[in-house]
């Protein structure tokens, strides 16, 4: 991967002189980035069966790897070594240096126990012809698209250094039908790359604001029920409302309504926002003891919390009296040693905090038009990556590398725009649209599954 603006690069050895067990790390955080060549041949096996869904799976492992915008998938009808041939003898590498693979991925599908199948891969360094990576990954034969999805993580971790973003789901809000008064929503869930969708709600009721737990287990959502706002928490495993929620019951006497939900890192307990007397502050919620404690005092409008990945520090939203608009603010957990970091023209709100800890994403509005941007923990190298009528709700992919964010369009008449999730990396120059339901929005995604 190469960037023209910036990049940092660290070498064992330079690239050309790198053996197999030395690793290259890769961060790349502005610029343009040329996408590496890779060639991904099809997973052979001498059954038929066997080798068509072999076929399936590497289609899938290509798809990946282009989606992450640093890899450009070769076409099959340019390979000269056939697939059959890599599956018994080595690489010809100036067979695939001569059509400028820069990597080289193949290897063989075969029968595990029971309804098992596993995928042997190795990966090639092309330019030095030395082994990079080789591993075997079994799976349920039903569950094909996840060990494809494994596939690639390996790939992608091999190469870059950096943990794969692929064998992960999203949680996001469908607007059902036409939208008007009796406007309907649900939870819907999916495999990152838009396949696998299934609902979580049932529309009866209307959900905002999904955030999944770090462990990937629950999710924390506004529900509103007879005509009362308040989160709600979702067993995944079960889809009903887990035994550590309840919330709406047990913070009805607290206020009069809770939204912005955001777990802490140890899945344990909630930041959210509560409103009292037209004003909201914001709220520690421990999920184990029902202790809610206030870190914030109700002065002003502070929402949209989120914790650092340690959980030492939050970083909300706050238009306080005192300093008037609508900024970024951080604080210590127990709600001390609070601190303005934004300081730009515009309003800024809805911050989530990288899961490295290294950059924050936030919604700006200035002049009339949205954008997605990012910004130091401290405030410093503000930047603007992504900008439309309507861009908001930004969340990260568990690597760090990648946001996915609404975009909506503006619509016609008294017609609101529908919404549509897009996935954008730190560069802001790879921006495309996941493929959802025709109306969606307010996207959450899972940590890296198993």
């Amino acid at each position: 991967m190469r960037s023209i603006i910036r990049i940092v690069v660290f070498f064992g050895l330079f690239l050309l002189c790198l053996s197999p067990s030395q690793a290259l790390k890769v961060e790349i955080t502005q610029g343009q980035v040329r996408p590496d060549p890779i060639a991904v041949t099809n997973f052979y096996s001498a059954d038929t069966g066997l080798s068509k869904l072999g076929e399936t799976i590497s289609g899938v492992v290509s798809a990946d790897l282009e989606r992450s915008g640093l890899f450009e998938a070769i076409s099959h009808a340019a390979f000269i070594q056939t697939e059959e041939a890599l599956s018994t003898l080595l690489p010809r590498f100036d067979d695939w240096r001569l059509i400028k693979a820069r990597f080289l991925l193949c290897g063989t599908i075969r029968e595990g126990g029971g309804y098992e199948i596993i995928i042997d891969f190795r990966l090639y360094d092309v330019i030095t012809g030395q082994q990079m990576l080789a591993l075997s990954l079994e799976g349920n034969r039903l569950k094909w698209r996840k060990i494809a999805h494994m596939v690639a993580d390996a790939i992608y971790n091999r190469i870059t250094n950096e943990k794969g973003f692929f064998n992960t789901q999203l949680v996001y809000v469908e607007t059902m039908g036409a939208r008007g008064k009796n406007i309907k929503k649900r939870l819907m869930r999916m495999d990152h790359d838009g396949e696998n969708v299934e609902a979580l709600t049932d529309g009866k009721d209307l959900v905002l604001m999904p955030r999944y737990s770090p462990d990937g287990k629950m999710v924390a959502y506004l529900g509103y029920v007879n005509k009362s706002a308040h989160v709600h928490i979702m067993d995944l495993s079960t889809g009903k409302e887990s035994s550590l929620g309840g919330l709406e019951k047990l913070l009805k006497g607290f206020g009069e309504m809770t939204f912005a939900p955001r777990f802490m890192p140890d899945s344990k307990s909630l930041l959210m926002s509560l409103v009292k007397d037209g004003k909201s502050a914001i709220y520690h919620f421990n999920l184990t003891t029902k202790t809610l404690t206030p870190l914030t005092p109700h002065r002003s409008i502070d929402t949209s919390p989120c914790p650092s990945p340690d959980g030492k520090s939050i970083v909300f939203t706050s238009d306080i009296v005192r300093e008037g608009g609508e900024q970024i603010y951080v604080m210590d957990n127990n709600g001390g040693n609070l601190r303005r970091i934004s300081f730009g023209e515009g309003k800024y709100s809805q911050p989530v905090w990288s899961p490295r800890g290294d950059w924050i994403a936030f919604t700006k509005q200035h002049k009339g038009q949205f954008y997605i941007g990012l910004m130091k923990p401290d405030g410093t190298e503000e930047r603007l990556i992504a900008s439309g009528y309507l861009v908001e709700s930004p969340d990260w992919a568990p690597n760090g590398r990648y946001l996915i964010f609404t975009l909506e369009n503006r619509g016609s008449g008294k017609v609101s725009g529908k919404g549509q999730i897009m996935m954008i990396d730190l560069t802001g120059n790879h921006q495309r649209p996941i493929k959802a339901s025709p109306d969606s929005a307010d996207c959450t995604w899972s940590p890296l599954l198993n």
